[in-house]
């Protein structure tokens, strides 16, 4: 099943550095269903250890507490392994590293959920930068998908949740706070 934005969103079972405090304990395995009830920013980045992927993780990271107060959740996930994974968590920011990230990474070592999600670069074998709003009953609200080189804006992907989540017909550059729209 592909991803389709106002269809379920595609299923995955994923290993993860979820409540990982070793590499010993690495691999708790992460469902779309463990978020059933609350939002997800599910996010898609080529590559651990590169360039523009941590400047944006760790933004989210930075702002986690915001997002988890506005009942969501967020999950990274490349096509790395998830020993990849663990060791960037372990590596320090001036590093390159995302040290102390507050939320998992996933590892999609087959590759079938970027595909499913459509982000794979199948020639080079690699996640595009994809990012997916997921509501709470697991329909697909919203996905973007940009060059490898851009990095994600954190605060443009806050005001699509608050828009997601007002319901109402939001026009460009609403916040909250401002009119909706009214159907005439």
């Amino acid at each position: 099943m592909a991803a389709k934005v106002g269809h379920p969103a595609p299923d995955f079972t994923l290993k993860s550095t979820k409540d990982a405090t070793s590499s010993k304990d690495l691999g708790k395995q992460i469902s779309l269903s463990s978020y059933k009830g609350k939002w997800l920013i599910f996010f898609f980045y080529p590559l651990d250890f590169t360039f523009v992927c941590p400047t944006e993780i760790l933004a989210f990271s930075d702002r986690f507490d915001e997002l988890t107060d506005m009942d969501a959740d967020v999950l990274g996930c490349s096509t790395d392994s998830v020993f990849s994974h663990w060791a960037w968590t372990q590596t320090p920011r001036e590093k390159n590293g995302l040290a102390g990230l507050r939320f998992p990474l996933v590892a999609d070592y087959t590759k079938q959920v970027a595909s499913a999600y459509g982000v794979l670069n199948e020639e080079e074998g690699y996640a595009q930068r994809g990012l997916f709003i997921i509501d709470p009953d697991g329909i697909l609200k919203y996905a973007t998908i940009t060059d490898d080189n851009v990095g994600r804006s954190v605060e443009e992907t806050v005001r699509v949740l608050q828009a997601l989540q007002d319901g109402g017909l939001c026009p460009a550059e609403w916040k909250p706070g401002m009119p909706v729209l009214a159907m005439t």
